[in-house]
């Protein structure tokens, strides 16, 4: 028994927390470390992850503006290619107009011309039939008077 009693005062006085020189050392020794791990390994570490995030941060701002200024872009070529559409478009329908326009013209010109040639060939006929009446009617009086003549002689 003397013996467990030894053992119960060595258990109190060397126990779980002996509070003598060595625990202000212990202190001392976790606040050193503190301070050394955050200048050597915390601080770093910090400084690279704000370093990434500015970077991923400069890199979405960036992209965001590029996308911004695609779209602008893009809806600028659409308007442009719209105007362009549309006046592609009025310009055809001019040409067809003009065109139309030209083939009307020449269509008139063209009939004027077939009743102008109608006509003078119509003046022609008649010209040609007065003076084929005119031929006939001498030819018949030739004849009249030759038949006349044939018969008052014999």
């Amino acid at each position: 028994m003397i013996e467990l009693f030894s053992l119960n005062l060595a258990e109190a006085e060397g126990g779980l927390f002996d509070f003598n020189a060595t625990l202000p050392l212990m202190a001392l020794q976790f606040l050193i470390l503190m301070v050394l791990l955050d200048s050597i390994f915390y601080k770093p570490v910090a400084k690279v992850l704000d370093e990434r995030d500015e970077y991923i941060r400069n890199s979405l701002t960036t992209a965001s503006a590029s996308l911004n200024k695609a779209n602008e872009l893009t809806l600028q070529y659409e308007q442009e290619l719209s105007d362009a559409r549309k006046e592609a478009q009025e310009l055809i329908r001019n040409s067809q107009k003009d065109a139309q326009e030209v083939v009307s013209v020449k269509i008139k010109t063209a009939q004027k011309d077939a009743e102008i040639l109608i006509a003078e060939a119509s003046q022609q006929l008649i010209l040609q039939k007065e003076q084929a009446i005119k031929t006939l009617e001498n030819q018949v009086d030739t004849l009249s008077n030759q038949i006349k003549v044939k018969l008052l002689n014999d």
